[in-house]
Parts: C-alpha cells; structure tokens; sequence
C-alpha cells in the first residue's frame, strides 16, 4: 500500500529538487527515501527503478523548459525570438542546473515521442522560418543551434569559462554569441 501523501507527481517533483540540489547523477531512490524520511522499498510502488525516476525527472525537465522557451518566444521573430529563446534556455539551467541535466538524459523513443521533447525542435524550426532557411538546411541549423546553446551553458555551468583571462564578461561574450549565430543563420551557406 503506498504511503500517504506520495504519490508519483510528488516523487518525481522531489527528485527534480534534489537533482537541483546535490546533482543529476546523485538522484537516487535511497536519497529520495530519505528526504521523505521512509524506507525505499515505499517509494517503489510510485517508481519502478532509479532508471525510471531519473526519466520521469527528464520528461519533467523537458514540459518545464519547453513551456519557458514557449513563454519566450510569443509574439516575438527574428533575432528577438532567437535571443529570447537561448536566453530561457541559459536562466533554465543558471536556475534548475540538475533539471537541465535531466533534460539531456537520452530516452527510449516512445517515452520521447511522449515528452515536450518534439515542442523544442519545434520551437527552434519556427525560429528558423523567420530566417527563411528550408530544409536540408533547417535541420543542420536546428543541430548548430542545440550545440550552441548547450555547448555555451555546459560551459559555463562547469566553470569553463572561470580561469580565463576575460576582456569581456560571460554574459558580454553570451550575446555577442548570439549575435554571431543571427549573422550566421542571415546569411546561411547554399549548399
């Protein structure tokens, strides 16, 4: 019989703070069992497995991002909805860093296809109409600017950035990031 008061929602949603808290990789069911002072076995009848916790903190991460980049982007184009999307892609993972983790977990394809997954591919292919790229093209923009984005928070999460010798500040070099890819997308290579 499950314990009173847990239910799978708020197991995931605890997961998803202690993920935030001590780290993606250290989410465990005993960690969890802890936090609400019970046995582990009494968290397995929300959760299958640690495998299955982790995934349901991953497809929390990813409805949670989907909907800020969503937020976002309305009523913007151009380089304002590139820049407004990148931008809540980089407060995500500055605010919920073992969520954003979470978000890159690879997933099964059913539980993908099932999850916000599909909303950011989207999100990005309406970014990229505003600068008229079709496809095969699309596409290649799409994996550039995931790269991008990831490659520049991943770094910055994981303090690449702090030894360096800065003429310009993190932020300063996030835009001028920004306004390089608008360039690039503005006047994409033909193939």
């Amino acid at each position: 019989m499950a314990r009173a008061g847990l239910s799978a929602e708020r197991v995931t949603r605890a997961a998803a703070e202690l993920a935030d808290e001590v780290g993606f990789e250290n989410v465990t069911v005993s960690a969890l069992a802890r936090r609400f002072g019970v046995k582990d076995a009494s968290l397995y009848s929300h959760v299958k497995n640690v495998q299955d916790l982790r995934t349901r903190v991953a497809v929390l991460a990813l409805a949670e991002l989907a909907d800020r980049a969503a937020d976002a982007l309305a009523g913007r184009a151009g380089k304002d909805a590139l820049v407004a999307f990148a931008s809540a892609y980089r407060a995500y993972a500055k605010e919920h860093p073992g969520r954003y983790t979470a978000a890159r977990l690879r997933l099964d394809p059913e539980t993908a296809a099932a999850s916000a997954a599909g909303r950011h591919s989207e999100m990005m292919r309406a970014i990229l109409r505003g600068y008229d790229l079709a496809e095969p093209d699309q596409t290649d923009a799409v994996r550039l600017l995931g790269s991008v984005f990831h490659g520049y928070v991943s770094l910055e999460e994981a303090g690449g950035f702090d030894h360096s010798r800065a003429a310009r500040d993190v932020d300063a070099s996030w835009h001028r990031t920004l306004d390089a890819v608008d360039a690039l997308l503005r006047h994409w290579p033909p193939t």
